[in-house]
């Protein structure tokens, strides 16, 4: 979601994309044992002064998508598993979402962003699924938070002042006892203050840190941090030339264009502009090219098609600003020096674009209040992109406001994916046979 900065003008209207922007830099890069980090819980006190952790009760139940609905959630092609609400996690509003397998076990977990912290939540059976408990934000309560996983460690970054980057061993989900729990960081960088989002090469054992304050080292660029020792991260310098990064893909490139090959590349979605850099080697950057696009407000997020010669974006503010119904844009990335726009999707609402992920050859888009719409790509090479189904987390309204869904994780081999809805919580869907 967008900052203060672009934002004001939307301000009496649009509430959810202003806040106060942290200003710490962070200190020098510091790993910390977290022991008690304290952090406005969001809710009362349990037994023991622990905080209210929730219920973890299921909202609504499985709901098959029949004649356009699942229960009272408009749906097409997609069913149902269960919603798990905003009370049930004691939360006040959700944000990012991720998941994590346990290749011991097999068992599926979402990983869900809240105001106050981050929840834990077993959905492998999906008719009983378990709430395991919450990590508590490392300092003050925000409605953005962000994480995504590294082998078995979960990697989660706030707009909190002196927030820095939580590090949480997976694995000790696997043995739960009377949840839920109230959990501890296995360690905590605090080389960032705050930070808006967190992205992860798995290939190369980096995190990269961005939207952090801007007047620190890297302008609210990027920061490399080493996580290959998963409990010691190291900060190895950053990039703050394009300037304030809102979110980022980093990939080991295998793409089409051969120059590349190998290289580990940097796509920033940086507020007025596309950045393609190559960060190989973390001391010295290189700027392969910038590009942006007509009607441009908001350079939001972007996801590479598998074969990384598609890069599908969304900007957040083109609806608001332009009356435009939701629209994707498709570069063409088969070179990386001549990037360019190749295509352009108006999807059927509305409704506002925010995340977006690619699985194959579907597109899964988090489209605020239109809740959650898949495209198909089976004919991008021609341009032709068309909506395959949906799920509508939020049934009231399909209008240009930030209300609905933050985030989506496709990606379980089960088949299932989870949604956070900001309003109304967990969500777990599944495509209709």
């Amino acid at each position: 979601m967008l900052k203060k900065g672009i934002c004001a003008i939307f301000v009496l209207t649009l509430f959810w994309a202003c806040s106060k922007e942290s200003s710490d830099p962070g200190n020098d890069p510091i790993v910390q044992n977290p022991g008690n980090q304290g952090g406005d819980t969001g809710g009362g006190t349990g037994g023991g002064g622990s905080p209210d952790m929730g219920s973890g009760e299921i909202t609504h139940g499985s709901s098959t998508c029949i004649g356009g609905m699942a229960g009272i959630f408009p749906c097409d092609g997609y069913d149902l598993l269960f919603n798990m609400d905003l009370a049930a996690l004691n939360a006040q509003s959700g944000n990012d979402i991720w998941g994590w397998t346990d290749t011991t076990t097999g068992n599926e977990y979402a990983i869900i962003g809240l105001n106050n912290g981050t929840a834990f939540v077993d959905i492998t059976d999906a008719q009983n699924p378990l709430y395991l408990g919450k990590l508590m934000t490392a300092t003050s309560n925000s409605p953005w938070r962000d994480v995504k996983v590294y082998g078995d460690y979960a990697y989660i970054v706030a707009e909190a002042t002196g927030h820095g980057m939580q590090v949480f061993d997976l694995t000790k989900l696997r043995n739960v006892t009377d949840p839920p729990q109230v959990f501890e960081a296995d360690a905590r960088y605090t080389g960032i203050g705050n930070a808006h989002n967190v992205v992860i090469n798995p290939n190369s054992g980096f995190a990269y840190p961005v939207g952090t304050a801007r007047d620190d080292a890297f302008n609210g660029g990027v920061h490399f941090v080493d996580i290959q020792n998963p409990l010691n991260p190291v900060g190895v310098g950053g990039h703050g030339a394009n300037g304030y990064s809102h979110d980022a893909q980093v990939v080991t490139y295998f793409g089409p264009d051969l120059d590349y090959l190998g290289r580990e590349i940097y796509i920033g979605a940086n507020e007025n502009q596309i950045a393609i850099v190559d960060i190989t080697d973390k001391s010295n950057p290189v700027e392969i090219k910038t590009l942006a696009y007509s009607n441009l407000s908001y350079t939001h997020q972007g996801w590479f098609t598998e074969d990384q010669r598609y890069f599908i974006l969304g900007d957040e503010l083109d609806e608001v600003n332009f009356g435009f119904n939701s629209r994707t844009l498709i570069f063409d990335f088969s070179d990386l020096d001549n990037p360019s726009l190749y295509a352009t999707y108006i999807g059927t609402t509305g409704a506002i674009d925010h995340n977006g992920y690619t699985k194959g050859n579907e597109f899964f888009l988090a489209n605020y209040t239109a809740g959650m719409r898949v495209l198909d790509l089976t004919d991008i090479a021609s341009g032709n992109l068309m909506e395959s189904g949906y799920f509508d987390t939020y049934p009231s309204s399909n209008t240009a406001r930030f209300d609905g869904v933050w985030s989506i994780y496709p990606y379980f081999d089960s088949g299932k994916i989870i949604i956070n809805d900001m309003n109304r919580g967990l969500f777990v869907v599944q495509k209709s046979n």
